[in-house]
């Protein structure tokens, strides 16, 4: 018929009858096969490494900031929300302008008190310095902190004692930006924590004693433990 195309009938059975090519070339051999799974052994046995060296802080992490230890088991009362580090510059006692930012990447255990430093003060730096020794290897990761809030100056005699502590002096009403007191008690009467990030966590009752100290200590103990995943000693450099 006009319009129609024309048909070869032998060439159209030679075609029927040639077999259909059924090789899949995107498919590995053996060896190749071998060879691949192999490397994906190799990957979750890297990856199986990984999560078994990143356990520990994991849950030191998970520790600190999801189980955190209940008020009830506290002698010290947690702050909620913590309050972080102002942007203040204080000086050291060469009148040497140093930024509260320094303070950062170490656990602190503040005092507070005037210069010329009463009985109470005395008793809060001889209890800091105690507290941070018996920590034993821990210590380092922990520093004692010394806020003056006036411009008395600090007895010559007392200087000596302070070889290992941070002291700064800054106005009373800029720490106040950071620090409270419980209701009723001065801000020179507590020992405050800090956590490495800066945030004031914990207050300690007023009057703190030598027995009261021991309570501190557990208090201190549990933090190191739940945060010693991330926290190392010293500072970076």
């Amino acid at each position: 018929m006009p319009g129609s195309s024309s048909s070869n009938p032998a060439a159209e059975r030679d075609r029927l009858d040639t077999p259909l090519d059924l090789t899949v070339h995107a498919l590995p051999g053996p060896p190749q096969l071998e060879q691949a799974q192999r490397t994906t052994r190799g990957r979750w046995k890297m990856a199986f490494v990984a999560l078994i060296c990143a356990a520990p802080v994991i849950a030191s992490y998970f520790t600190y900031y999801v189980v955190r230890p209940e008020g009830r088991r506290n002698f010290g009362e947690l702050i909620e929300p913590q309050r972080a580090l102002p942007a203040l510059t204080g000086t050291d006692l060469e009148g040497r302008p140093v930024p509260l930012a320094r303070l950062k990447d170490q656990w602190l255990l503040v005092s507070v008190g005037g210069g010329a430093c009463d009985k109470r003060c005395e008793n809060h730096l001889y209890l800091q310095r105690q507290l941070r020794e018996s920590l034993g290897r821990d210590k380092e990761r922990l520093d004692w902190v010394w806020l003056v809030d006036d411009a008395a100056p600090v007895p010559a005699a007392l200087r000596p004692a302070l070889a290992q502590a941070t002291v700064l002096r800054l106005p009373a009403e800029q720490l106040a930006q950071w620090l409270q007191p419980a209701a009723g008690q001065a801000l020179a009467d507590h020992l405050y924590v800090v956590d490495p990030h800066g945030h004031w966590m914990l207050r300690l009752p007023a009057g703190l004693d030598r027995q009261g100290a021991a309570r501190a200590k557990r208090d201190l103990d549990r933090l190191l433990r739940a945060s010693a995943g991330w926290d190392k000693p010293g500072r970076p450099q």
